[in-house]
């Protein structure tokens, strides 16, 4: 019988597919630190699903926050309380970077196109303002900034700091459009897509150390794991490692190339969710075996062993062999 998290995780998928993404499903596999991946045109998504936020610690929102930015991806997490408060429709809540909306607000900017205006902070609920729309409204309704701030119950300096785009407390947005008679707050853009982290700041373990000049992977404490991670270094790829993810490393060549790395039960296990994890990020994926395989591919997903990636010389090479293998 579905859990909770499992029925949400479902609604969440549903809401998404409804809306035009195409989706991969990876939250049954484990680790993983997204429970769903979500492409529409340039927009991509890495979903985590909970109940409660505050069941997200830092290191988890660090790693979900460190796979957006090597895809690049939008991080989010859909929640519902926080603590035994129900987190509320149009507020955009934060954890260590990370937002986080429940569903009714997800709901709300993919059917209807209501994008969020609030924003939880410590003190409370806070709203972007348009700085220059306030400017222009003061100054055409013959308004100083003493006078703008003596209605809203704030200093003058806090007017100037709106002027120029600070955040504002909802309790003083309300006093200032209700005098104005007009809105002055900028939508929250839940799809802003983040810049692709370089290879130096997405290592998972930090900086290596090899010599001046020579490309090294952070060990994974599985030595056969870290033999096929150096190979795959080895071919000049940008490689980053992520033991928190339905893959094992991510590499450029530079498409993107998923590789995951382990036994063929489990190759068989995961072929499904890797090849459509692929397909939403627009790359490819291949499983490295253990065993000798007599097949190409297991459900469009490209699986070779060690000895096969050590014939090739550069990523290029490698992945044409892949898209041949990922042909039905």
């Amino acid at each position: 019988m579905a859990g909770q998290r499992d029925r949400s995780i479902e609604r969440v998928r549903f809401l998404l597919e409804r809306a035009g993404f195409y989706v991969a499903d990876t939250h049954g596999t484990r680790p993983s630190s997204f429970d769903l991946a979500a492409r529409r045109d340039a927009t991509l998504l890495l979903v985590k699903v909970l109940k409660n936020i505050d069941a997200l610690d830092a290191e988890e929102a660090r790693r979900l926050g460190e796979l957006g930015g090597l895809f690049p991806a939008i991080a989010l997490v859909i929640g519902r309380t926080s603590g035994a408060a129900e987190l509320e429709a149009g507020v955009v809540y934060t954890r260590y970077g990370i937002p986080i909306i429940n569903e009714g607000t997800l709901t709300e900017f993919l059917e209807k196109a209501l994008p969020p205006f609030l924003y939880a902070s410590p003190g409370g609920t806070f709203a972007r303002v348009d700085g220059a729309r306030l400017r222009t409204l003061r100054v055409a309704h013959g308004l100083s900034l003493g006078t703008l701030a003596s209605v809203a119950g704030v200093s003058r300096r806090a007017i100037q700091l709106y002027e120029e785009g600070a955040g504002a407390e909802i309790t003083v947005i309300d006093r200032i459009e209700t005098y104005l008679g007009e809105p002055v707050v900028r939508p929250l853009d839940l799809f802003e897509t983040p810049r692709p982290r370089s290879r130096s700041s997405a290592q998972e373990e930090g900086p290596s150390h090899g010599a001046p000049g020579e490309r090294t992977v952070p060990p994974t404490g599985d030595p056969w794991r870290d033999g096929v991670l150096q190979q795959l270094d080895g071919l000049g790829m940008e490689v980053t490692v992520n033991m928190r993810a339905p893959f094992d490393a991510l590499g450029r060549t530079p498409d993107i190339l998923l590789a995951a790395i382990g036994s063929l039960r489990t190759a068989l296990h995961r072929a499904e969710m890797l090849h459509g994890l692929a397909r939403v990020a627009e790359g490819h994926a291949m499983f490295v075996v253990r065993e000798n395989v007599h097949r190409p591919s297991i459900g469009g997903l490209a699986v070779l062993n060690a000895s096969e990636l050590r014939r090739h010389r550069d990523p290029d090479e490698l992945l044409v062999e892949v898209s041949e293998r990922e042909r039905p």
